[in-house]
């Protein structure tokens, strides 16, 4: 199953397994409709959980899952990940992506066809997102901007940028 990392347990609510999760997601609204989560444990396994119960509030959402019925059931899941399928994403627009297809892209110069590294995490500030690229030799912090990002391959999972003056 194709799955997208979609936000992290942080903390228990009540006395009957209520988890709080932090979304990655930008319009948690998306996910009212869900049926089915999936937690990936410290050893990196991934589970299924049916939810019992959705409630979304701001950039978080509380959950109750068959198969946890207890505050202690629901403290050995804190700090995991949670995984949801990519299908409950809508379709983007051309030249718009998810920070998931971004994160792990190789970056390339445009000038020279130079490997310059990899993209490891994506961050918003007021204009534009930052791609923060770790190669080995440094770490570059790319604006997503088009003078910038000339080009996303996703299938082939590359980027090519032009590298401007002080990058």
């Amino acid at each position: 199953m194709n799955l997208f990392a979609a936000g992290e347990v942080v903390k228990t609510r009540g006395l009957h397994g209520c988890l709080k999760i932090i979304s990655y997601v930008e319009k948690v609204s998306n996910l009212a409709n869900l049926k089915f989560i999936y937690i990936e444990q410290k050893s990196g396994q991934r589970n299924r959980f049916k939810l019992k119960k959705i409630d979304l509030s701001g950039k978080a959402f509380f959950v109750e899952l068959e198969g946890v019925p207890d505050l202690e059931s629901a403290r050995t899941l804190v700090g995991c990940k949670v995984f949801l399928p990519k299908n409950i994403l809508e379709k983007l627009p051309e030249g718009e992506y998810y920070w998931q297809d971004i994160i792990g892209l190789n970056v390339y110069n445009e000038e020279n066809n130079k490997y310059i590294g990899r993209i490891e995490f994506v961050f918003p500030t007021g204009s534009n997102d930052v791609y923060v690229c770790k190669g080995e030799e440094r770490e570059i912090l790319l604006p997503a901007i088009s003078e910038v990002i000339r080009k996303i391959d996703i299938d082939r999972q590359i980027m090519t940028v032009k590298l401007l003056e002080g990058l």
